[in-house]
């Protein structure tokens, strides 16, 4: 018992004394070992923390200098913008001057025209390049110090060239800017990084698409290859509506207005110099505030001879039956992408917008109503909806766009859906028309033909090819039988309907962007790129020039009344003009380039789309 006690006890305590000898050696390692891994790693650290730091430096660095650039190119964008947009109306101002001149001088100033418009983009930043160099010399003179010559390798920046003719006719152009411009705004505000994160979600207009069409894609803001234009308009945005109205006491001539107009200064009258109170309406509220008009004539006579002078308006232009006193916005449709055309039916319950793919309905009849009450899937998510219209009966719709197919939706179905499609060769519509009758639609095409579709057998019956460039708008006379088509290639004509030929063609110095038939005369008002509206008589030599817009005239629309009209503008103004002689009634300034519009048939409401994403119902008072 005792050997066979004791036996283990021994055996233990050798085994205890063993073990701890060895745990006391592998402990003291162990530390050594995590110690020396420590230190490695606190080396380490240290030096990924300067490498960092570095990088952070380096990174700061780096965006100060981006900051930097991106300051000298926005300011050198907005710079060269600002000198096309003198360029145009310097080179406007030439053409009304030249016909005074005498014939020698004349030719002069032809050549020196001709030999501006020939300087190339190596010329061009040669003489900036010795202007830059002559500027810093006078300062540094100025400065008693020697003048530093710019680094080896580094010039002055190269201005892209200005085009004219088609290269401006781009809603592409006109929406995309308006858009931009307002990410660089925010950009600027949140600085550092932010400007390069604005950039993750594309503008409604920079898509980058060929400026050779007229495409949806507003670098401000569908595409009206137009340059980017100034910043104007008279007026706070958040005043809305201007009235003209009640300013008729202020009137020229008393009289009637026929034939030739009485020819004097609109100083004084409602056309302009205004200093009284107006009365502003916006969204419903009507607010008194006081306006300083400046005192300037817009509106002009043109004679057989080009010969132009101020229009005396006669003392009914601002009142009378079916003349409105001034309009209300009372709704705010949020589309939620560019409207691009916009159209209300004959009951003016519905507002129909067409946006990027798709055409969005509305019922303006319930007050305070903020969603759409269906939506119209006609296009690719990519593409902008570029005209919808509605036939009288309210039942079908026609919509076209940056696709080579229009779609025909039955609107009487428990649910819209698409009943018919009618494919072209053209790869765009830009713009449409529907017949009197509603049997026949006319397709206003990218590459300059008018297509003349048959509804009921959705055949395509003719085309009207004549427009050297694409057709940009439409519109039938109110006989049914003349349409008339306005373009890029700065032409208007006139198409007789029963033969099936062109019987006008008018030039301008400017691309047709819009263009309305009066419904009870035989006036044409075009809008152009140019910034003015012209009125022209159809079958004699009467015009007139009014000159509201500070900017390319995007849309236009007649009263069904026939005495107003309405245009819209790249300037976000919205006017309403007398016809034919341009009297302007009211004026909206919005807060985006107002792309669209539509009246509805029993002139009660207007209607407009907008570079902002939205369509803003407006209420005509009388």
């Amino acid at each position: 018992m005792n050997n066979n006690t004791g036996g283990p006890q021994v055996r233990w305590g050798y085994t205890s004394s063993q073990s701890s000898q060895q745990l006391k050696f592998t402990t003291s390692d162990s530390c050594d070992r995590i110690k020396d891994e420590f230190q490695f790693l606190q080396a380490q650290y240290h030096s990924l923390k300067l490498e960092c730091d570095k990088l952070a430096s380096e990174k700061s660095e780096m965006q100060r200098h981006y900051i930097m650039y991106y300051e000298m190119s926005y300011g050198l964008n907005i710079e060269m913008h600002k000198q096309a947009e003198i360029v145009k109306r310097l080179n406007a101002i030439c053409a009304q001057v030249l016909p005074y001149l005498s014939q020698e001088h004349q030719q002069q100033v032809l050549g020196a025209i001709e030999r501006a418009k020939q300087v190339t983009p190596p010329e061009m930043n040669s003489i900036i390049r010795q202007q830059l160099q002559a500027h810093q010399l006078s300062q540094l003179q100025g400065l008693a110090l020697p003048m530093t010559p710019l680094p080896l390798g580094l010039t002055p920046p190269t201005l892209p060239t200005v085009t004219s003719s088609s290269g401006l006719f781009s809603l592409s152009s006109i929406l995309a800017s308006q858009a931009h411009l307002a990410k660089e705004e925010k950009a600027t505000r949140e600085g550092g990084d932010n400007h390069r994160d604005e950039d993750g979600d594309k503008s409604d207009y920079e898509d980058g698409k060929s400026e050779d069409n007229l495409i949806v894609d507003v670098s401000n803001e569908v595409s009206l290859r137009s340059p980017l234009s100034l910043p104007s308009g008279s007026f706070p945005a958040h005043f809305g509506v201007v009235t003209h109205a009640g300013l008729n006491r202020e009137l020229g001539s008393p009289g009637g207005f026929g034939g030739a107009p009485n020819i004097s200064p609109q100083m004084n009258t409602a056309t302009s110099g205004y200093t009284r109170s107006s009365v502003i309406h916006n969204f419903g509220a009507d607010v008194h505030h006081h306006l300083v008009f400046p005192n300037r004539s817009y509106s002009f006579y043109l004679s057989a001879d080009g010969h132009m002078q101020p229009v005396s308006f006669p003392h009914d232009a601002l009142v009378g039956p079916g003349i409105p006193r001034h309009a209300r916005q009372i709704h705010t449709l949020t589309h939620g992408e560019v409207v691009c055309a916009v159209t209300i039916s004959t009951s003016t319950h519905h507002v129909y917008t067409g946006g990027k793919g798709c055409v969005k309905m509305w019922d303006i009849s319930q007050p305070g109503n903020k969603s759409s009450m269906a939506q119209l899937d006609c296009l690719n998510r990519d593409n902008y909806i570029r005209s919808c219209k509605l036939l009288p009966d309210g039942r079908t719709l026609v919509v076209g766009g940056e696709a080579s197919t229009l779609s025909i939706w039955d609107l009487a179905s428990p649910t819209p859906r698409i009943k018919a499609e009618l494919t072209s060769s053209a790869p765009a519509c830009y713009a449409l028309a529907i017949s009197p009758d509603s049997k026949v639609c006319f397709s206003c095409c990218s590459d300059g033909n008018i297509v003349v579709w048959d509804l009921h057998n959705q055949t395509l019956v003719r085309q009207f090819q004549g427009h050297t460039d694409g057709a940009s708008c439409i519109d039938i006379a109110n006989d049914g039988v003349k349409l008339w088509t306005g373009g890029l290639d700065s032409t208007v004509r006139c198409w007789d309907l029963r033969e099936g030929r062109q019987m006008q063609q008018h030039d301008f110095t400017s691309q047709i962007f819009s263009l309305g038939h009066c419904p009870t005369g035989d006036w044409l008002a075009v809008g152009m790129e140019s910034s003015n509206v012209e009125v022209m008589h159809v079958s004699k030599t009467d015009k007139y020039q009014l000159r509201l817009h500070e900017s390319c005239v995007l849309s236009l629309k007649f009263a069904c009344c026939g005495k107003w009209f309405i245009s819209t503008g790249k300037d976000n103004l919205l006017n309403a003009w007398r016809s034919p002689y341009g009297a302007s009634i009211f004026q909206s300034k919005e807060s985006s380039s107002v792309l669209s519009c539509d009246l509805s048939p029993d002139d009660s409401y207007i209607v407009t789309g907008s570079g902002d994403k939205k369509a803003t119902v407006y209420e005509i008072i009388y």
